[in-house]
């Protein structure tokens, strides 16, 4: 009887869930998201691409076409290229609503400037 009474109680409760994506989701403190690189202080090291767990980091370190190619498909968001970073380069980004019907989407591409 005492699940009854709970359910009578609870029916004039305003909702616990969110009614998401209609509304914006709540972002907790510490959210590791899409890591972004900031290419004007990447030294092309190659110590963001050795400490990824799951090899979503390439590095082209020389030619015109030096830089970082970045899968998303592959992150599994552990930061650990943004603790290797001794430049501080890479930023772990709050953005987590990264979904998308086409992998060319999920590939990025940060050029060096020369």
């Amino acid at each position: 009887m005492s699940l009854f009474k709970e359910a009578i109680k609870q029916i004039p409760k305003k909702p616990v869930t969110i009614k998401y994506p209609f509304e914006p989701g709540i972002i907790p403190p510490g959210l590791r998201g899409l890591p972004i690189w900031d290419m004007n202080k990447c030294i092309l090291c190659v110590l963001c691409q050795n400490a990824c767990p799951v090899s979503a980091i390439k590095m082209i370190p020389k030619g015109p076409d030096a830089g970082i190619v970045y899968d998303l498909s592959r992150c599994i968001f552990c930061a650990e290229c943004a603790d290797a970073c001794p430049k501080k380069a890479i930023t772990i980004t709050d953005k987590f609503e990264l979904a998308t019907t086409s992998k060319s989407e999920l590939i990025f591409h940060y050029k060096k400037s020369q």
